[in-house]
Order: C-alpha cells, then structure tokens, then sequence
C-alpha cells in the first residue's frame, strides 16, 4: 500500500507525507528576499512561477522567478511552480532552466496545456479545483498516472478527499492512483528519502510556511 503524499499544502501534517519546499511566492515578488538557506534545507523550491491576475509588476515577478530557477537548477531541486494566466511565459521561462523536475501546483488548465506540459516530463498536480472546473477534470482525466500529484494547497478538503475524488473522476480505484504518485518521486529522486522530509520538520527553523 502506498502513501497519501499531500505535494502542496499551506498546512503540513506529520500525518501524511508532504516535502518541505522553500520559495518566494509571485505575489510577494517586491520583497526580493530570497532564503538560500532554505532553499537547502528544503526538499523542493517553491511554490515561485508567475501569476497575472495579482497586482504585481510582471517584469519584477520574472526576474525573481528566474533567479530562484537558477538557485533550483544549481541545487538540483525539484520545482513547485504557481501558474495563473501565465501558462504560455511559464513554459518558455522553465525550458531555458535544467531542472531537476517540474511541478505545475494547482492546475486548472485545459487538457491541451496538460499535454503540452506533460510532453516536456512536467509534473500537474490537482486539488480541489476539479470539482468546480470542468475544464480541469478533463485535464485530469487525461494526465498520465507517471505525471500526477494531488495536493490539498490551502483547501478545507482533506487529501483522502482530494485523491478520492480524483478517482472518481479518472474512473480508477483510489489505491492505483495512491500507489502510482507514491512511486513519482522516485522518477526524480534516487530514494523517497526527500519526500519523507515531513514540512513540519523543517517549517519550524526555516518558516517555511508563513
């Protein structure tokens, strides 16, 4: 039996296995002040990407968003990316970064972007947002199980919750997908030693979760 990995959440459980991650968010891009040591410490960089439809200048959410692309490819980290209306600069900003892989968080876009992302090896990970969006259960429907997390980000959802909807949608049994996304990061990890790096261990000394 596999384990409920909650990829993306604002409040980390020692009940569930959830990777610390460690970044500045587009929506506090003016702040600039990037924890390095962090960073390390943690065992993915995020959630940092691009968001459109926030009141924050697009040319300084770029640059912050390189750089700590830059810190990730050097780190060798995986990268948790936060994506709103930006779906098309995303992607042509991640392919001039080798990285370690590629986290779409949150993903509600449609089963086109899905396919144009998961071409390239992308991850997508899906919350709460495919019941409400059409659009996205699609895309979820048609994301490879080698390609999927599911993560509960800020939602009141529990995560047992997330992946059993994800189930229904799928029309799969809710240990296959349990198993299969068990078994992701293993495709950019050696071990699933990182992924078993609890947020709460790390939130502690690096506030890593505000």
């Amino acid at each position: 039996m596999g384990l409920y990995i909650d990829i993306h959440t604002h409040s980390p459980s020692a009940d569930y296995p959830t990777p610390a991650s460690a970044g500045i968010h587009p929506w506090h891009a003016a702040s600039g002040l990037i924890d390095e040591a962090a960073m390390h410490a943690a065992a993915l960089i995020g959630e940092i990407g691009l968001d459109y439809a926030c009141n924050v200048d697009r040319e300084v959410q770029e640059h912050l968003f390189r750089e700590q692309l830059s810190i990730a490819q050097r780190l060798r980290k995986p990268v948790v990316v936060h994506c709103v209306r930006a779906f098309e600069d995303v992607m042509k900003i991640v392919a001039d970064y080798h990285l370690k892989a590629v986290i779409f968080h949150g993903f509600i876009g449609s089963k086109e972007q899905a396919a144009e992302a998961v071409k390239r090896g992308y991850f997508l990970s899906f919350g709460e947002g495919v019941k409400r969006s059409p659009k996205t259960a699609v895309a979820l429907q048609n994301t490879p199980l080698e390609n999927l997390f599911l993560e509960t980000d800020e939602n009141t959802l529990s995560i047992e919750e997330i992946y059993s909807i994800a189930a229904e949608i799928r029309g799969e049994d809710t240990e296959t997908i349990i198993n299969a996304i068990t078994n992701n990061p293993n495709r950019y990890q050696h071990s699933t030693e990182n992924i078993r790096f609890f947020a709460t261990e790390l939130s502690q000394k690096y506030a890593l979760y505000p």
